[in-house]
């Protein structure tokens, strides 16, 4: 009876390529097929360290059609890889409906773990990493990233997103209206030459993308100081409400209703201390 064969989780660098791990070069260089969300990435990697395999596309629009074929080829004895483009697979990246189904199919699915940009930018922030809760990427439509954040304010756990150029303005600027004085740490382009890791409260780091178009570019992650525990209940449904009602009207009348609706005060919420 043929022995079915494995499905490797493995994780590749999110930048520097001296990241990549010998175990998980291994795995690469022995595996019958290796799927990955954009073939075109994963082939310069993989020369890169001289290694030629056989490319299986596995993205968000075709997983489930893939998960069955590549089930019937693990059954059949052979052993895949599966890879997002950086990082750790199914971390804000496709794949793990085809490891649902494998473990359903009573499969082995075996983890070769390494580089995580929101883990490498928690242990780099100095904020609070005992709990945390990984958020990913926000809604890109404003309102519904507030509503999304408003959602949050209570959350007495680190929070981790992770944020694209052409947003992170617009992302940080809700986070000051919906947070107001929270510490937080800006990571951008962790691991590769123009690394640059910022820290200071919610405020200060908008100030400091928007003074320096640098800031500005690359991939983020955003960690933020999780409301405090003994927070006031009444500040904290405040800012909820107020930030909902900013996707409906401007930021001084939300905040009048806002207050007038859970008795918060005005000037705490319209941006955690305006007019």
């Amino acid at each position: 009876m043929q022995t079915p064969g494995t499905l490797h989780v493995v994780a590749t660098p999110i930048g520097n390529l001296g990241d990549l791990g010998a175990r998980a070069l291994e795995i690469l260089g022995s595996v019958d097929a290796i799927c990955a969300e954009d073939t075109r990435h994963t082939r310069q990697l993989l020369a890169h360290f001289g290694i030629e395999k056989t490319l299986v596309a596995l993205h968000q629009h075709n997983e489930d059609a893939q998960a069955a074929q590549l089930v019937s080829r693990l059954r059949e004895g052979q052993s895949l890889a599966l890879v997002s483009d950086a990082g750790t697979p199914l971390v804000s990246d496709p794949g793990f409906r085809l490891v649902r189904a494998v473990r359903e199919a009573g499969l082995r699915v075996s983890p070769v773990p390494g580089a995580c940009a929101a883990i490498a930018a928690l242990s780099v922030a100095g904020i609070p990493s005992d709990r945390f809760a990984f958020e990913g990427f926000l809604p890109a439509k404003a309102a519904a990233r507030r509503e999304r954040l408003a959602g949050l304010v209570g959350e007495p756990r680190t929070l981790i997103f992770y944020e694209a150029s052409h947003r992170i303005e617009e992302t940080l600027a809700d986070l000051v209206a919906v947070f107001g004085e929270r510490r937080a740490v800006l990571a951008r382009e962790l691991t590769k030459l123009f690394e640059t890791v910022l820290d200071g409260d919610l405020a200060s780091l908008q100030a400091q993308v928007a003074a320096d178009p640098n800031q500005r570019k690359g991939e983020f992650v955003l960690v933020v100081e999780g409301a405090p525990e003994d927070a006031d209940a009444t500040l904290a449904e405040g800012r909820r409400v107020y930030a909902t009602l900013c996707a409906h009207m401007k930021p001084s009348q939300a905040a009048k209703v806002a207050a007038e609706l859970t008795g918060a005060p005005r000037k705490a919420l319209y941006g955690g201390g305006g007019e």
